[in-house]
């Protein structure tokens, strides 16, 4: 199904295959392998590039907690050839989890020219489309990091306006915890030194916003809808994810 006929209020942040096989030798259009480097090397998109370092984009001077730093992230998305007028169309093999990461990022610091392939590596692989382990010439850009504090929440924030109000959305403040069921629950520590979740949390697993199949595409808006307002993350809440 074309994310055109999904239903989705914002389509234009997703792009089909048919798209991207349509586009891939345009001069203007940079598109990342947010997997991992090995997988990368072995066979991608013909035109991608890979990320060598931290495919989340965390900065590694604070034991990757936070988000690089306005100049270890331009500097990264230069030498991807990524400069401010090109259009990013990123994909992976997990979900779109780390592509979405990268959209994210780019929006974050006001690069808003990006987009994620619907399906990703395994719906590209299962429609027999071109692949290549050849890497494309990246030629250095300039990116000019233009951070927007407004899509992150910090710690003090969430203390006094969700926790502030017990989390539960009758503030229209909604702390969405998008980890696995064992860490929510707090079984699974994943090493940290404290487990469990933020107090009033509601609990919706990043993989139910995409199809429990191997391609895994992101759902329905209506599906997404629905989900959404069975945890209390209702339209017409603010939603602060982690």
């Amino acid at each position: 199904m074309s994310v055109m006929d999904k239903g989705y209020t914002r389509p234009e942040l997703l792009v089909d295959t048919d798209w991207l096989e349509c586009h891939l030798l345009e001069p203007d259009i940079r598109i990342v392998d947010t997997g991992l480097w090995d997988s990368y090397t072995r066979a991608h998109i013909p035109g991608a590039v890979g990320v060598r370092r931290d495919h989340y984009f965390k900065d590694p001077t604070s034991d990757r907690t936070f988000i690089d730093t306005p100049e270890q992230f331009a500097q990264e998305m230069s030498e991807l050839g990524v400069g401010d007028g090109t259009l990013v169309v990123a994909y992976d093999d997990f979900g779109s989890l780390w592509a979405t990461r990268l959209w994210w990022a780019l929006t974050y610091y006001g690069h808003e020219r990006v987009k994620v392939l619907d399906g990703g590596w395994r719906k590209w692989l299962r429609e027999r489309r071109p692949i290549t382990d050849a890497r494309p010439e990246i030629a250095i850009t300039e990116f000019t990091p233009d951070p927007n504090p407004s899509l992150i929440a910090t710690a003090e924030q969430i203390m006094r306006e969700c926790m502030g109000a017990g989390a539960g959305g009758e503030s229209g403040e909604v702390l969405l915890d998008v980890r696995s069921v064992g860490e929510y629950t707090g079984e699974n520590d994943r090493g940290n030194a404290r487990a469990g979740r933020m107090p009033g949390a509601k609990h919706l697993e990043w993989l139910e916003f995409v199809t429990d199949d191997d391609v895994k595409e992101f759902r329905h808006a209506s599906e997404l809808r629905a989900k959404l307002e069975a945890v209390g993350a209702a339209p017409d809440k603010r939603i602060t994810t982690y």
